[in-house]
């Protein structure tokens, strides 16, 4: 019987599925399991390569190649080792981890590879983006000039963050962290979150994506998990799914917020990689290969010519430890910092935010010099405050010995009530500055409260051009 459908048949899927066949395979075999790492004889591979084990009840085990010796090829899984044994064929795919990516992404849970781990549909990708990648060109990315709203007071007034700007929150175990995130991925003006969960506990998943972020924050974040009880690569490559999938949304031109808790954990999943595969250990237990990865992970983020990621990397400073090596590299090569005190924490002052300890170094290229000027004033009054403290409040200093300090003492309880807020507490850019320039007694004008637009890639190339026609008729 002859169908009576006439319209044309889309082959295109067909199409790419072959030609992305693999029509040769190489393949070895395991040789040895020690520990977290899996030795086989072959497959011809590179390093960063995926590969598939085959394990001898018909199951498969998907791992990654981390070294190479001679005929040896060192792979370290994405699963339990369990069920691995000498002879096992492992095939390699001829390409590293590529992350699949889209807009169907939005409100979406996924593990380390990129697939989704939620009750949710299938992801259908777009496009695939590698999980490792080359930085932006310096000489292509634009300017840091426009203000990005955290929602956060003590942020948005006195440590200012820049669209594109790349900012650490330092801090020891149960400080805050976690909570300080949630703040932001709810009250951003971003126009998109990815959240990457790194060496999280299992219990804090769901905490954070149901109570922490809520239905509203989920509808515009993406969510990259990695649990403290998978295996090193998950942890470590799962940081790079998120850096992946956020520079797809920067590519579409959209600003983006990142944030991955914590970078520690990733450093400490390239250890056990590195001390398994032979590194010999550097600072505090660390190979060297983990400190080069950590600017080339950073690195990653920030502005191109399209769009903008910023980003909010956390780090757990061991023992409240600022000189820890791991602290100390994230700390260098960022563009400022957020440290969290325990001190504050313990006072119930939240967020604990150390203003004084802390940093953005882009805040005056996106706030109107008033705004400067009350930022500057407070800050004066809190470390005036902060180096008499005992003497103040031991009764040793009276009032009138210095006009400073006295306002200092004055402004104390407003400013500590002004640095506080509730965590489901909203703030709105306006209030900030509002209460910003009352507790400074400052007036800030109506246009320092509309962000400066960004200058696009052919403008600042006619400012460059411009210059450089200057410098030629100085010359002459």
């Amino acid at each position: 019987m002859r169908s009576s459908y006439t319209g044309e048949f889309n082959f295109t899927k067909y199409l790419e599925k072959v030609i992305d066949a693999d029509t040769i395979h190489y393949i070895g075999k395991v040789v040895a399991v020690k520990g977290l790492e899996i030795e086989s004889e072959g497959p011809r591979s590179v390093i960063g390569e995926m590969c598939t084990i085959r394990l001898a009840d018909g199951s498969t085990l998907l791992a990654e190649v981390v070294g190479l010796e001679d005929k040896i090829v060192r792979l370290t899984a994405f699963g339990n080792t369990k069920g691995i044994e000498v002879g096992c064929e492992v095939i390699a795919s001829g390409s590293v981890l590529k992350v699949p990516v889209g807009m169907s992404l939005l409100g979406r849970t996924v593990d380390a590879t990129g697939h989704a781990c939620d009750d949710g549909p299938e992801i259908v990708p777009e496009a695939y983006y590698p999980a490792v990648a080359d930085a932006p060109d310096p000489m292509t990315r634009l300017p840091n000039n426009k203000r990005i709203q955290t929602g956060v007071r003590a942020i948005d007034s006195l440590l200012t963050v820049a669209k594109g700007q790349r900012i650490g929150i330092f801090a020891g175990s149960g400080i805050g962290k976690s909570t300080l995130l949630s703040m932001i991925a709810r009250n951003t003006d971003a126009d998109i979150n990815v959240i990457g969960l790194i060496g999280e506990r299992g219990r804090e998943v769901l905490d954070f994506i149901n109570r922490d972020l809520g239905k509203s924050g989920l509808e515009r974040s993406v969510v990259v998990i990695a649990t403290g009880d998978q295996p090193s690569i998950c942890r470590l490559r799962a940081a790079y799914v998120c850096t992946a999938i956020a520079e797809y949304f920067r590519d579409k031109g959209k600003d983006v917020v990142l944030m991955l808790d914590s970078v520690t954990r990733f450093a400490q999943a390239q250890r056990e990689i590195g001390l398994a595969n032979g590194e010999p250990p550097a600072q505090k237990g660390y190979p060297p290969s983990v400190f080069d990865m950590i600017p080339k992970l950073l690195e990653r983020t920030g502005t191109n010519d399209k769009g903008s990621i910023t980003a909010f990397y956390t780090v757990l400073a061991d023992g409240d430890d600022m000189n820890d090596p791991i602290v100390d590299k994230v700390r260098g090569t960022l563009d400022g910092h957020i440290v969290l005190s325990r001190r504050l924490a313990q006072a119930y002052h939240y967020p604990a935010i150390d203003v004084l300890a802390s940093i953005s170094r882009l805040a005056k290229r996106v706030t109107g010099k008033q705004t400067q000027k009350a930022a500057g004033l407070i800050r004066m009054m809190m470390a005036n405050y902060a180096e008499r403290e005992t003497m103040i409040t031991a009764g040793i200093y009276q009032k009138g010995g210095s006009p400073d300090i006295d306002l200092a003492i004055d402004k104390h309880d407003e400013i500590e009530e002004f640095l506080k807020q509730e965590e489901y507490e909203k703030c709105p850019m306006e209030d900030t500055l509002d209460k910003l320039a009352t507790l400074a007694e400052i007036e800030i004008p109506k246009e320092e409260y509309v962000e400066q637009p960004a200058l696009d890639a052919q403008t600042t190339a006619d400012i460059v051009d411009q210059m450089k026609m200057d410098e030629e008729s100085q010359k002459e």
